[in-house]
């Protein structure tokens, strides 16, 4: 499925879409090059999902949780600065993508063979200025 932004301003219809389109995937992988939005794109999908805190980049952090207002519990990574898998599974990756609840996760392909089999994937392509394109894909 493909999904197109001209500006910032249509960013809770992006989210709106992905969240309908995602079903029961927990994990949604965001890919994109760096300064594509994923970040941009987690606190627009935090919004939509009721997230009741701020949503920022958990790059220092590695993990942040959030809270929605319907009570769940939301997980965001971002993996950029990860060296190796192994610091991954070094702060408990696996019980997260495990426990049940949505984990959103930015440059998961730093986490190699780590990632379940099912998930949501988002590729994100700027194509200059605000407009993005968001493909949609599900896995497993």
């Amino acid at each position: 499925m493909l999904v197109k932004a001209n500006s910032l301003a249509d960013l809770p219809k992006v989210a709106a879409s992905i969240i309908d389109f995602a079903g029961d995937k927990k994990i949604w992988v965001l890919i994109g090059e760096m300064g594509a939005g994923k970040t941009t794109l987690s606190k627009a999908l935090g919004e939509a999902l009721g997230v009741v805190d701020i949503v920022q980049s958990p790059t220092f952090s590695i993990v942040n949780e959030y809270v929605t207002n319907k009570d769940e519990t939301v997980y965001h990574f971002d993996f950029y600065r990860l060296e190796s898998p192994e610091e991954a599974l070094a702060i408990g990756v696996e019980d997260y993508f495990y426990s049940g609840n949505l984990c959103l996760l930015e440059w998961p392909q730093k986490i190699g063979g780590l990632l379940p089999d099912r998930f949501l994937k988002v590729s994100i392509e700027n194509m200059g200025g605000e407009e993005r394109n968001y493909k949609l894909s599900k896995h497993g």
